[in-house]
């Protein structure tokens, strides 16, 4: 397949992807947070400031603000992702304001399920603002899963994770503290600070789950008299390569090898099988492993560079595990 052909592919499915994030991040602020004035910080938080307060739309508020970010994102993160970035935070911010309850009861678009007193779809602010952390979170971890971005702090945190590896969820709990905490003063109301870092500390979770994943690898280390017939086993039955490390005892001062292997987290049940059937006596230790680069694995790492460029060449397949 041609390098344009790929590219076309790998952008419409981005911009698909991107498009539908934005759908659950706009529903999230609309029915649930900005009603509430509830804010996990960020240009959503400064924007609920301008609706409250001077009744300036939320929408318009981000995309006027997101534009000096939206500068920094195209100069730090490279063309392809400044264009996604203006791509997501235009159509977000849009959404917004037109999934606004006001406006859709005012149009007759799901009248009956919304509570006008708070122009929310609950009259509740612990349930509005679990809703609404959750939504965020999703909808802001597929977002960034597309290699985009919604706007505002979502760049800074981009850049974080992108150039110091930082998780996404780190970053927002960096970025975000400093406008909650204004937001809790020019309301005049610290109680809107303990519900916006409930919601920040929801949708941190949620948006590292929903952009990288659950993690499915495990890895093991097999401390055994037996280390040969095991090996071959995991060869035969899992598939999966194998490392051997030479090591001494601390105690006795006995050399003895110790295997490490990664399997699918399915894989794991066959694993024991085969080390409790060769050496009921191995020292067995089983872990998660955050993340693998190489052949047989998924990486869960974003990263926000094109996969694929003018230059592209089809890379070698090498082994996971020397």
């Amino acid at each position: 397949m041609k390098p344009k052909t790929i590219n076309f592919f790998s952008n419409a499915r981005d911009y698909l992807g991107i498009t539908f994030g934005c759908i659950i991040f706009a529903i999230s602020y609309s029915w649930f947070l900005i009603p509430f004035k509830v804010a996990p910080g960020g240009v959503g938080g400064i924007s609920q400031i301008l609706f409250h307060l001077f009744g300036f739309p939320a929408g318009i508020s981000m995309i006027t603000i997101n534009i000096p970010l939206f500068i920094l994102g195209w100069i730090f993160l490279g063309k392809q992702f400044g264009i996604k970035s203006f791509f997501g935070m235009f159509v977000g911010s849009i959404l917004i304001d037109a999934f606004e309850p006001k406006f859709l009861y005012e149009h007759h678009i799901l009248s009956e399920m919304i509570n006008t007193n708070y122009w929310s779809f609950t009259d509740n602010i612990l349930l509005a603002s679990i809703a609404g952390s959750v939504l965020l979170g999703i909808g802001l971890g597929v977002i960034f899963r597309f290699r985009g971005s919604t706007g505002g702090t979502d760049i800074p945190v981009a850049i974080l994770k992108q150039y110091t590896g930082v998780s996404i969820g780190a970053g927002y709990w960096l970025i975000e503290s400093v406008i909650i905490l204004t937001i809790g003063i020019v309301f005049k109301d610290l109680n809107l600070i303990i519900w916006a870092y409930l919601n920040l500390f929801i949708t941190t979770k949620i948006v590292d789950l929903a952009a990288e994943g659950i993690p499915s690898v495990k890895g093991a280390f097999i401390i055994t008299r037996f280390e040969h017939k095991i090996k071959q086993r995991i060869f035969d039955e899992l598939n999966r390569g194998v490392t051997m490390f030479h090591a001494e005892g601390g105690y006795t001062g006995r050399h003895h090898n110790i295997l490490f292997v990664l399997v699918n987290r399915r894989q794991t049940a066959t694993l024991r099988k085969i080390v409790k059937q060769e050496d009921p006596k191995a020292f067995f230790i089983l872990f998660d492993v955050y993340d693998v680069m190489g052949y047989g694995f998924k990486t869960r790492i974003l990263d926000f560079v094109e996969e694929y460029d003018s230059t592209y060449k089809k890379t070698e397949e090498i082994p996971q595990v020397l």
